[in-house]
């Protein structure tokens, strides 16, 4: 299996989709699009995977390779690749596909419950609630075509489905202790009161045990959208 990563800063890395790549023998490649935007040919990846980051995908005015980023992940859908977008990796699909990107209601940093909003048999499905790790600012409308999976109690879109083969998720299920502990380092300005925004201190409570359940929850993502 062929994998490219999309990358948008150096402190958001893949968290536990390493680790499960790895040990299927896949062959990952990335793109860091904070130090050279050079994208490959849409159609050599088996999987592109979209990280999160603290941009904008409204801001190509001064990043202006959101733009070429954008198209190449709309050309991947349309030919047939598996593509799973993570938090801006979400937003970043939705836009791509025509869909609005814009300031969420209330900003979700922390442990929150998502819900599933789906009970089709076509569609993954999540369970029926989960606790999960949030770090975003922004929402989305639904692109074209696409289910929604997952809500919560702050963002009513928090997971997307097109198709068998592409994914949107507004939470971040690849966190382990470590990606959590440089989100918290490189983005704590972001730690202020607000209703769905927990303390450095309580982020840095949680269990190893919640990381692993998210993880595994991530594995079932990623070897959904990667059957044969």
């Amino acid at each position: 299996m062929k994998v490219h990563v999309l990358q948008h800063v150096h402190f958001e890395g893949m968290g536990s989709i390493e680790s499960w790549l790895s040990e299927r023998g896949a062959e990952i490649q990335f793109t860091r699009l904070f130090d050279s935007p050079i994208l490959p040919d849409p159609e050599h990846p088996d999987l592109i995977v979209a990280m999160g980051g603290p941009m904008s995908v409204n801001d190509e005015a001064d990043l202006p390779w959101l733009k070429q980023e954008k198209s190449f992940i709309s050309t991947a859908i349309g030919a047939g690749k598996a593509v799973l977008g993570i938090c801006l990796g979400a937003q970043l699909i939705a836009s791509a596909l025509g869909a609005r990107v814009y300031p969420g209601p209330q900003k979700e940093i922390g442990w929150f419950d998502i819900e599933s909003t789906s009970n089709s048999p076509d569609l993954f499905r999540f369970p029926t609630r989960a606790t999960v790790f949030h770090w975003h600012g922004e929402t989305f409308d639904l692109p074209p075509g696409a289910s929604r999976l997952a809500s919560s109690a702050g963002c009513e879109n928090q997971a997307f489905q097109i198709g068998r083969r592409v994914m949107g998720l507004q939470f971040h299920l690849e966190t382990t202790p470590q990606s959590a502990q440089s989100l918290i380092v490189n983005c704590r300005d972001e730690l202020v009161d607000g209703l769905f925004i927990q303390s450095e201190e309580e982020l840095r409570q949680i269990p190893a045990a919640s990381y692993a359940g998210i993880n595994s929850l991530m594995a079932e993502v990623l070897a959904y959208l990667t059957a044969v």
